[in-house]
């Protein structure tokens, strides 16, 4: 039997109100009082470090002063994998699911936002696959959507981010995800033409209920803020 999901389409939200609602959305999880989460939702423009950049910040190629004057947050977010970009027009996602019992594997779930990802795009005639060794939908050389996740008890936060309608020169500012030789793209470069951001989203939740195996709740018999 398919398991409930709560699909949440959240606007812009910063990054911190971010962070702290999927805090509490974990611990909601863990206890039993909320159905699994998919939260859907942009940035404004923020670069993300992810641990394996605590001691070492050489892929972010500008001061936080310098950052900041360029209006471009800085924050460590706790999550799996390096350094990426979040701003405006870019799709970004985070589950909020228990594993538990059946799912159990770090592995077999990135491989699965992946899938998600991969048949989403499929929706707009874009051909994307994986590429050996990392992580993310990639066309041709180019990454289109960054996956970075937390696993806490088997209960998970952060995931993807999706390039739609993105800036991509904000991508210079860094070396996105710690990768020299590769470059970033988007839905909008690709299709020659901006693309609608509730399509790209609809695409997104039909295909992560398919891969996930979950019942789309319907949106209006629950409610969730940003602060309690």
């Amino acid at each position: 039997m398919a398991v409930a999901l709560d699909v949440r389409r959240l606007g812009t939200v910063d990054y911190q109100d971010g962070l702290d609602l999927q805090a509490r959305l974990v611990e909601d999880r863990r206890a039993g009082r909320i159905p699994d989460q998919l939260l859907l939702l942009q940035h404004p423009p923020v670069i993300t470090l992810g641990v394996k950049t605590r001691n070492d910040r050489s892929h972010v190629l500008e001061t936080a002063e310098q950052l900041a004057s360029r209006g471009v947050d800085l924050f460590e977010s706790g999550r799996g994998g390096d350094v990426t970009y979040h701003g405006p027009g870019q799709l970004v996602g985070y589950p909020i699911l228990d594993l538990k019992p059946d799912r159990c594997d770090v592995h077999q779930y990135v491989r699965d936002l992946e899938e998600v990802l991969i048949r989403a795009l499929a929706s707009f005639g874009i051909v994307a696959t994986r590429t050996p060794g990392l992580t993310g939908a990639w066309v041709g050389q180019a990454k289109i959507a960054a996956i970075g996740v937390r696993i806490a008890r088997w209960v998970t936060s952060h995931g993807f981010a999706l390039n739609v309608n993105t800036n991509l020169d904000h991508f210079n500012l860094i070396v996105p995800c710690g990768i020299s030789d590769k470059g970033v793209t988007s839905i909008a470069k690709l299709l020659g033409h901006p693309a609608k951001m509730d399509e790209v989203e609809a695409a997104v939740i039909r295909q992560f209920a398919a891969v996930f195996g979950r019942t789309v709740l319907d949106p209006r018999s629950t409610t969730l803020g940003l602060s309690r």
